[in-house]
């Protein structure tokens, strides 16, 4: 059976680090699910503490430059949640253009994170 893709408005609340981050998920009907951690799909970035502390600052105040406080459409696959119970996501943001920017894609681009499977 293929992967379902299921697609959300969401609003970024708060981000802990280069990879996760916290949203109110818009689930249609004037229903919304307040509070979700999102780890964002593919990616890894530096972590907060120990040797990488650094560039895990740099990757969460770029992170948060790019999409706190701001409407952003996620991506899932099957709704899955990961072992920490936070879903995997896809996040994408609308830039001045009006064309969608994938986030995922954009930390690794500006050095903030590296592909990854898990």
């Amino acid at each position: 059976m293929e992967d379902q893709l299921y697609h959300y408005r969401a609003k970024v609340t708060s981000v802990y680090d280069g990879d996760t981050m916290t949203v109110d998920i818009d689930l249609g009907l004037h229903i919304w699910s307040r509070g979700e951690k999102v780890r964002l799909a593919r990616i890894n970035a530096p972590e907060l503490k120990g040797a990488e502390k650094e560039k895990g600052l740099a990757a969460r105040d770029f992170l948060i430059s790019k999409v706190m406080d701001k409407h952003v459409m996620i991506e899932t696959i099957k709704d899955r949640q990961e072992k920490y119970g936070r879903y995997l996501a896809e996040v994408w943001l609308k830039d001045d253009s009006g064309q969608f920017q994938n986030i995922n894609d954009l930390m690794v681009q500006n050095g903030h994170a590296v592909y990854k499977e898990y």
